[in-house]
C-alpha cells in the first residue's frame, strides 16, 4: 500500500510541551499521528478550534502559526496579554467586547430559524400561506441561501477583509429582516411573496457573518487554553439562540404584534453592527494580505465567480424543485425542468472546478472517505431539519400549546447540548470521531422515532421530553466528529475545506430534505382538514426522516468499520 508521510510545523499545548504531528496518507485517507517528547503528555484536544475551522475554505490555525514561540515569549515579557494575542494584544475590556459582538454570528443566524418557526403558524395566517409546502417554503428558503453561499463568501472575506464582510453580513441581515416585518403591510394577496423574497434573501447575512466571525477569531488568538474557551462559548451561542430567540419571540407576539420579533432582531444586529467599527481591530487580519487581483478578469478567477455561479444556482434550483414538488406537485413541468437544470449546473461545476485556478471546492481534496462522511451528515441533519420543523406544529397545532409554551417544551435541548457538547470533548479522542459519528446518527434516529409515535394526548414528560433530551445529542456529536473526521480525510493544503464542506452540508440538507418530506406530507394528510389527518402527515414527514437516519447511521457504521480496517492495515 502507498503511504506517504510529513510532517507539520509544531505548536505548543497549554502544559508548554511540543507536539510533532505525523501526516499519514493511505489510499482515500489521511490520517494524523500524535507525538509528544514527554510520553505522559497527550494533547489537550481543542474541539471546538476543530470543529469550527474557517468556511472560507481556510485553516484559521494557518494564521496561529506565523507567529514562534520564540517571538511570544519575548513579547509576553513586554506585556503578559500579548502571549494570547497573535497581533497586537487588547486590553480585557477591549478582548471582552470584541468577543461579545462577534460571537453573536453565532447566535443571530439562529436566531433568524427559530424565531420564524416558533410563530409559524400565526404568520402563515396573516400572510396567506395556507398550504403546507407554502410554510415548508417559509423555513427551507432561509436554509437554503445560508448553506449555498457560504462558501463564496468565506472567499469574499479573504479578498476584502474579514471585518468589511463581517460588518456587511450584519446590515444585509438586518435589511431583510426589517422586509420580513414589513411584509404585513403589503396587500394581502402579496404577503407571501414579499415575506418568502425577504426570508430567501435574509439567509444571505449568516452566510456572509459565520465564515468570516470564525476567521476573526482564527486570526486573532493563540492556540491554547483561552482560544479553545473562547471557541466553546462560541459553539455555545447556537443552542442559547434557540431557546431565548424564541421565547422573546413569543413574548413580543403575545404582547404586541409578531412583525416587531423581526423589527427587534434587525435592531439587534444594526447594534452589533455599530458596534463592530469600533471594537474589531483594523489590524485584524491576515498576517501576509492577499494581493487584491486587478481587472475583472482576475477577481473573477480570484473568486471562482464561474464556480460560484454554477454550484450555488444548481443547489438552489434542486432544492427549489423538490419544494415547489409538494407545492404545486411533481405533475407540473416545470418542477421536473428545475430539477434537471440544477442536476446539470451541478455537473457543470465539477468540471469548472477541474479547471478552475483557485476553485471554491478543490476536487482532489474529496475521496471516497470525504463522500461517507458528508452522506451520514446529509442524511442526520436532514433528519434533525424535518424533527424540528414538525415537532413544533406538534406542540402548536395538534398540541395546542402557544408559542411560549411551546418553547418552554423545547427547553430541555439547551441543557442536554451543554451536556453533550463537553461529553463530546472527553470521549471524541478516546474512542474516535467515526464511533461519535456512529451515536449521533443513532441518537437523530431515536429522538425523531420517539415523536413519530408519540400520541397526541400523552403527557410531555413521557416520550417528548425524552426526545428533546435524545436528538440534541446528535446535533452536538455529528458536527465536531464530522469536522474531525474530514480534517484527518484531507491533505495538509486543504484542511479549511473540512469545516466548509460540513457547514454547508447542515445547512442546505435541513431546506432539501424539509422539500422531500412536505412532499410526503401533502400526498399522506388526505388535505389536512382534520387534526388526525394532520397527525397523518406529519407522521408521514418524520417517517422520512427515520429513513435518513438509518441510512445515515448505515453509512457511518460503514465507514467506521473501513476507517478501521485502514488504520490496522497500516499499523
Amino acid at each position: 500500500m502507498d503511504t506517504t508521510r510529513f510532517s507539520t510545523s509544531p505548536s505548543h499545548d497549554a502544559d508548554g510541551k511540543s507536539p510533532h504531528t505525523t501526516h499519514v496518507r493511505r489510499g482515500d485517507f489521511d490520517e494524523f499521528d500524535w507525538q509528544y517528547s514527554d510520553a505522559a503528555a497527550k494533547p489537550s484536544p481543542d474541539l471546538h478550534v476543530t470543529s469550527i475551522q474557517d468556511s472560507a475554505g481556510r485553516d484559521a490555525s494557518q494564521h496561529d502559526t506565523s507567529v514562534g514561540s520564540s517571538d511570544l515569549e519575548k513579547r509576553s515579557h513586554e506585556n503578559p496579554r500579548s502571549q494570547l494575542f497573535l497581533g497586537k494584544p487588547m486590553s480585557i475590556a477591549h478582548e471582552m467586547a470584541f468577543f461579545a459582538v462577534v460571537s453573536t454570528a453565532n447566535f443571530t443566524p439562529h436566531s433568524g430559524f427559530h424565531q420564524t418557526l416558533c410563530i409559524l403558524h400565526i404568520i402563515a395566517a396573516d400572510i396567506n400561506a395556507t398550504a403546507p409546502g407554502q410554510r415548508v417554503w417559509i423555513m427551507a428558503g432561509y436554509g437554503l441561501t445560508v448553506g449555498t453561499f457560504i462558501l463564496l463568501a468565506g472567499r469574499l472575506g479573504d479578498v476584502y477583509g474579514y471585518k468589511r464582510l463581517f460588518l456587511i453580513g450584519n446590515v444585509w441581515f438586518a435589511v431583510f429582516s426589517v422586509l420580513a416585518g414589513a411584509a404585513a403591510f403589503a396587500p394581502h394577496d402579496a404577503r407571501f411573496a414579499v415575506f418568502l423574497f425577504a426570508r430567501v434573501l435574509q439567509g444571505v447575512g449568516p452566510a456572509l457573518l459565520i465564515p468570516n466571525a470564525v476567521a476573526l477569531m482564527g486570526i486573532t488568538y493563540v492556540p491554547g487554553p483561552r482560544k479553545a474557551m473562547l471557541f466553546a462559548i462560541f459553539g455555545a451561542m447556537a443552542p442559547a439562540s434557540a431557546i431565548i430567540s424564541p421565547a422573546l419571540t413569543a413574548l413580543v407576539t403575545q404582547l404586541a404584534w409578531w412583525p416587531y420579533a423581526f423589527w427587534g432582531l434587525a435592531l439587534v444586529l444594526v447594534g452589533v453592527t455599530v458596534a463592530g467599527i469600533y471594537v474589531i481591530p483594523e489590524g485584524v487580519e491576515r498576517e501576509t494580505p492577499r494581493i487584491r487581483p486587478s481587472g475583472l478578469r482576475a477577481l473573477c478567477a480570484e473568486l471562482d465567480v464561474l464556480g460560484a455561479a454554477t454550484g450555488v444556482t444548481g443547489l438552489a434550483l434542486i432544492s427549489v424543485a423538490w419544494n415547489q414538488g409538494s407545492l404545486a406537485g411533481w405533475q407540473q413541468p416545470y418542477v421536473s425542468v428545475l430539477l434537471g437544470l440544477g442536476l446539470l449546473l451541478c455537473g457543470a461545476f465539477v468540471l469548472v472546478e477541474r479547471r478552475a485556478a483557485k476553485p471554491l471546492i478543490p476536487l482532489e481534496a474529496l475521496s471516497s472517505g470525504v463522500a461517507f462522511v458528508l452522506a451520514a451528515v446529509f442524511c442526520g441533519w436532514g433528519c434533525f431539519g424535518i424533527w424540528i420543523y414538525y415537532v413544533w406544529g406538534f406542540y402548536e397545532v395538534l398540541r395546542g400549546a402557544s408559542p411560549l409554551l411551546a418553547t418552554a417544551w423545547h427547553s430541555p435541548i439547551f441543557v442536554s447540548g451543554i451536556a453533550a457538547a463537553i461529553t463530546t470533548g472527553f470521549v471524541i479522542h478516546r474512542v474516535g470521531p467515526a464511533v461519535v459519528m456512529a451515536i449521533a446518527l443513532l441518537a437523530f434516529t431515536a429522538g425523531s422515532v420517539l415523536i413519530a409515535t408519540a400520541p397526541v394526548d400523552q403527557s410531555y414528560w413521557a416520550q417528548t421530553f425524552l426526545c428533546n433530551l435524545v436528538i440534541t445529542w446528535g446535533m452536538d456529536l455529528s458536527f465536531p466528529a464530522a469536522t474531525l473526521m474530514l480534517s484527518d480525510l484531507v491533505a495538509a493544503e486543504h484542511q479549511g475545506i473540512a469545516a466548509s464542506l460540513v457547514t454547508t452540508v447542515v445547512n442546505y440538507s435541513g431546506a432539501l430534505a424539509l422539500g422531500i418530506a412536505g412532499t410526503v406530507e401533502f400526498h399522506v394528510n388526505n388535505g389536512g382538514t382534520t387534526p388526525g389527518d394532520i397527525l397523518r402527515g406529519y407522521r408521514g414527514a418524520w417517517y422520512v426522516g427515520i429513513g435518513l437516519g438509518i441510512v445515515g447511521l448505515v453509512v457511518s457504521l460503514i465507514f467506521a468499520w473501513k476507517f478501521s480496517r485502514r488504520q490496522k492495515g497500516g499499523a
